[in-house]
């Protein structure tokens, strides 16, 4: 304990680039850690990219998840509920909605159901979605599982990094690294040069381009996602149910996220796929018709997310460890805890064993 306190005492900044969901949380943790952290963002606040069209179905189950995702997803609901105690304000930001799945996600009905799982019939589908007109035959159902208002705990998060003395700089958009001494030195921005020991690169698929003069390889993909919203009849939906044809989920009272796929890649978000997926919601829920009061789309919105080949990227990028990254999907699921091992990792000076699977190749 004493060597790792005077570890924290000698620490040089750490500039965090990127104030999604991911970056918040490295810099909640690192500030609550004692380091001098500095985060920006390009935009006029936190999550205005990826992070703030989130669907936020976080689950301790992941049968696909790829390489170290699924070391990590057996840790996020815990560091969902320890974040829970240590920030006020977050009742109604996460709701331990639980989900109902018939259709694919994370569990499947042709796989066997495991801890945290319990395969249900109609009348407790029925039970668990009054309002649903004709309930599968059966479903999966995980009652652990969570529905996060990505934008507000990101907000939550910032807050508190300020509130543990960290620097928040938003309209800074960062143009590149800087090299200095044949390593990084800091970041040059919109704003000018910030200095740092360490540049943790959390800003999605621009990591890629923020790498492009260091000699390493970040496969990291940029897969359009829509998120439709709707307006609903509070209570509506009550769990986050995935059918065949849909998912959709209550992201706080009368307001539903309906997000849309993009088979092949194509970029399918327009008016007419937003009002489809209206039109499916009010054929599956009663209640959600088009009278007064009832469903009606407030919008839709495209995004790219980042997604790396082999699963999350967390780790260093650099030998001489001046760059360090942190870009996955699901990003919100993962954030809690990525942050808490992040700084865990950049503190101590120690790898951790979580994220062994999660590192940048060749470094």
């Amino acid at each position: 304990m004493g060597t790792e306190t005077r570890r924290e005492d000698r620490m040089s900044d750490i500039v965090v680039v990127g104030a999604g969901i991911v970056g918040a949380s490295v810099a909640y943790h690192l500030a609550g850690r004692g380091v001098p952290v500095t985060l920006v963002e390009r935009g006029a606040g936190p999550a205005g990219g990826v992070t703030g069209e989130s669907f936020g179905w976080v689950s301790g189950v992941g049968s696909g998840s790829p390489g170290g995702a699924r070391d990590l997803r057996e840790y996020v609901l815990a560091d969902y509920r320890r974040l829970g105690d240590e920030l006020p304000g977050l009742a109604g930001v996460v709701r331990r909605s639980g989900s109902l799945n018939w259709g694919g996600g994370p569990v499947d009905l042709e796989v066997r159901v495991g801890a945290g799982q319990v395969r249900v019939g109609r009348d407790e589908i029925a039970d668990l979605e009054p309002n649903l007109r004709d309930p599968p035959d059966q479903a999966v159902h995980l009652p652990d599982d969570l529905g996060v208002d990505a934008p507000a705990m990101t907000r939550a998060l910032v807050d508190a990094a300020r509130a543990r003395g960290a620097t928040v700089l938003y309209g800074t958009g960062v143009t590149s690294l800087r090299m200095s001494g044949g390593r990084v030195d800091g970041v040059l921005t919109s704003a000018g040069f910030h200095a740092a020991e360490s540049v943790v690169l959390a800003a999605g698929t621009d990591v890629a381009r923020l790498c492009a003069s260091l000699p390493v390889d970040l496969p990291v993909a940029a897969s359009p996602a829509t998120l439709v919203r709707v307006s609903a009849p509070p209570g509506l939906v009550r769990t986050i149910v995935v059918r065949p044809d849909f998912e959709v989920r209550e992201v706080r009272e009368g307001e539903l996220l309906l997000p849309l796929s993009h088979e092949g890649g194509r970029v399918g978000a327009s008016a007419q796929a937003a009002h489809g997926a209206l039109r499916r919601l009010r054929d599956a829920f009663r209640g959600s018709g088009s009278g007064s009061g009832e469903c009606g789309l407030l919008g839709y919105r495209v995004v790219r997310r980042p997604i790396p080949a082999c699963g999350p990227l967390v780790g260093y990028a650099t030998r001489d460890r001046s760059v360090y990254v942190a870009v996955m999907h699901s990003g919100v699921t993962f954030a809690p805890t990525v942050g808490r091992l992040v700084a865990d990792e950049l503190v101590t000076g120690r790898a951790v064993p979580e994220l062994r699977r999660c590192r940048v190749r060749g470094v």
